[in-house]
């Protein structure tokens, strides 16, 4: 089933030490309801059956009720909502959302410890907001599938995250290692962990949701390192999706991802897994090298 992702606008209330988007929100104004109208239109044209709304923080648009009832009418049969959660501590909000049509809700939360979070989103009291919005969806009867950035100040909290979230109810949670992109880059010298120290924490998150009955993904990491757990690499899953970014469309996000936004070295020919793994981000190995990753005869 074929997607879109629609960046509606970058204006944010968290100010993420990851942020992929950089500044963005000083470059550019949200989309017009209108402009978001005709992408959705163009893409129902070409065949899409699902949205994903992001940003920025979507949540913060003056017109994300009309844009997910537009979606809601013209067909989309998946509407999902990617967001930082913070406005998902109202209740009367999500109820909004609900009724316009999103029918997945995504939203992020990086620790099971508000002081670790907050560091990272630069903003005190989004943990306990974020927290209280997965509560609220779940008390609506929602579908919940968070999202984590693997950083060097939480891989060690995975563990107890994922504890947290069996005990929240979310349906799926989903470790994203950080992509060195926008703010991400900036702060690459602290931010970015070598995946090798990071994999036992997040190997024994997965543990805890498997043996729980949920669904748990990673994004961004090899086969090499995801031995024993390849059910659970989210690339494997992911549907063809077109990127409505600020700069233009990327038709393909597949395509991006295996021709510019991942890499791999010759030696990695050599492993059973290469024609299925993307590589990691590129400027991962810029960081630490390739010695990390070894082929799988």
């Amino acid at each position: 089933m074929s997607r879109i992702d629609i960046k509606i606008g970058f204006n944010c209330n968290n100010m993420c030490e990851f942020c992929v988007q950089g500044d963005k929100r000083h470059k550019f104004k949200n989309r017009t309801i209108d402009e978001i109208k005709n992408a959705l239109k163009q893409a129902k044209e070409k065949g899409s059956q699902s949205v994903v709304f992001t940003g920025g923080e979507p949540t913060l648009h003056a017109n994300i009720l009309e844009a997910i009832t537009y979606a809601k009418d013209s067909g989309f049969k998946s509407i999902q909502l990617q967001t930082n959660g913070r406005m998902l501590a109202y209740k009367d909000f999500c109820q909004r959302l609900i009724s316009a049509g999103i029918n997945e809700f995504s939203p992020a939360l990086h620790s099971s410890q508000s002081k670790i979070h907050d560091k990272l989103t630069k903003s005190p009291g989004s943990w306990e907001q974020v927290v209280k919005g997965i509560k609220n969806l779940k008390s609506l009867n929602q579908f919940v599938l968070t999202n984590t950035v693997i950083t060097g100040e939480n891989y060690k909290d995975l563990p107890a995250l994922a504890k947290l979230f069996v005990e929240l109810g979310v349906d799926q949670f989903q470790f994203a290692f950080v992509h060195v992109l926008g703010t991400a880059a900036k702060n690459k010298d602290w931010l970015v962990p070598k995946k090798s120290e990071a994999m036992p924490y997040i190997k024994q998150g997965l543990d805890i949701g498997i043996k729980a009955g949920k669904i748990v993904m990673t994004e961004a990491i090899p086969y090499c390192l995801m031995q024993g757990y390849e059910d659970c690499i989210a690339e494997k899953i992911m549907p063809e999706t077109q990127v409505v970014d600020a700069e233009g469309v990327i038709e393909s996000y597949q395509e991006y991802r295996w021709n510019e936004g991942k890499a791999k070295r010759d030696e990695c020919e050599s492993c059973k897994f290469f024609k299925l793994c993307e590589g990691p981000w590129k400027e991962y190995p810029q960081i630490y090298g390739w010695d990390e990753f070894k082929p799988i005869k």
